[in-house]
């Protein structure tokens, strides 16, 4: 949790509250809440049917279904160049809007689980769990910047470099504690899934508008889901059972799955930079041959006099 912290402080240390308000009021707002609270839990309750997944895996694969934009949605964007402020701002939004919306958006999806008992749900203690660990980290890096922007400077980078290692570690840590759960699932869970945070991918992306950058945000924020509510639900309903397990499993594999995706476009970003910057040389080469073809002298007239 503390990396986590760490890492979205340096996104907010990169923004600004108008930044982040001009973002929100410019993206499709209704169809992204639509999407991420009705739609994506559909499409897990559809593959939940399809596979004939047993109740303790279904419940934990619908209480990540139920809780969308995971806090290192933020921290994937940056790594892609896309649209921090507007992954800054849904992010915080919808993590407000989840503490009431979840719970009851996981209550309806359960009623097609059989065998998967009642619910029980703080609203308060939801609430304030997502926003210690995602709006105050984000509020404080932007309080930081607006106050101190030379302190801002000098301190960006060495906490980014701090917080990125930590990140990782963390990861490789959590990933090889719960490989035994991870593999234990079963292919076919695993199957439903991978194909769940693929088509999740898929209907974020076309959501997000015309610009890439901001298609990116909401790809990010509907195939990872928040990790930490969905696993505070887990261990006050369903202790001790598959349900936990499974709710960290596919927790796990969704960030493996987005760090791909990172990965993937990354590669993709960097192979266009690279074909501009080979077809701007070679325009240049050309311009410069065929300017000595023409035997024009390509120093200015003003230079030449000097």
């Amino acid at each position: 949790m503390a990396c986590l912290t760490g890492l979205l402080l340096t996104v907010g240390l990169r923004l600004s509250v108008d930044q982040v308000v001009e973002a929100i009021k410019s993206c499709r707002l209704s169809l992204i809440l639509l999407v991420n609270f009705v739609g994506i839990p559909l499409v897990v309750v559809v593959l939940i049917r399809l596979f004939g997944l047993e109740a303790e895996i279904a419940v934990g694969m619908i209480l990540l279904a139920a809780a969308p934009f995971a806090p290192v949605v933020p921290v994937f964007v940056k790594l892609t160049r896309g649209d921090l402020a507007l992954a800054a701002g849904l992010t915080s939004l919808i993590s407000v809007l989840s503490a009431f919306l979840t719970p009851l958006v996981i209550l309806f999806a359960l009623q097609i689980v059989p065998g998967a008992g009642d619910l029980s749900f703080n609203v308060l203690e939801i609430l304030g769990i997502l926003t210690a660990t995602i709006t105050v980290p984000l509020v404080i890096g932007m309080a930081i910047r607006h106050s101190a922007p030379a302190l801002t400077r000098r301190i960006l980078r060495p906490v980014e470099v701090l917080a990125e290692a930590t990140g990782a570690l963390s990861l490789i840590v959590v990933t090889a504690g719960e490989s035994e759960s991870i593999i234990a699932i079963g292919w076919g869970p695993f199957l439903a899934m991978l194909i769940g945070s693929e088509v999740s991918l898929a209907l974020g992306y076309w959501l997000g508008g015309k610009e890439r950058s901001s298609r990116r945000v909401v790809a990010f924020g509907t195939s990872n889901r928040n990790i930490a509510l969905a696993l505070l639900l887990a261990v006050q309903n369903y202790a001790g059972s598959d349900v936990v397990a499974t709710v960290v499993a596919n927790g796990v594999l969704l960030i493996l799955f987005g760090l791909i995706h990172v990965a993937f476009w990354r590669f993709i970003q960097d192979r266009q930079a690279a074909h501009c910057l080979t077809t701007s040389i070679r325009l240049e080469s050309r311009s410069t041959a065929a300017i000595d073809e023409m035997g024009i002298d390509p120093i200015p007239v003003r230079e030449r006099a000097d």
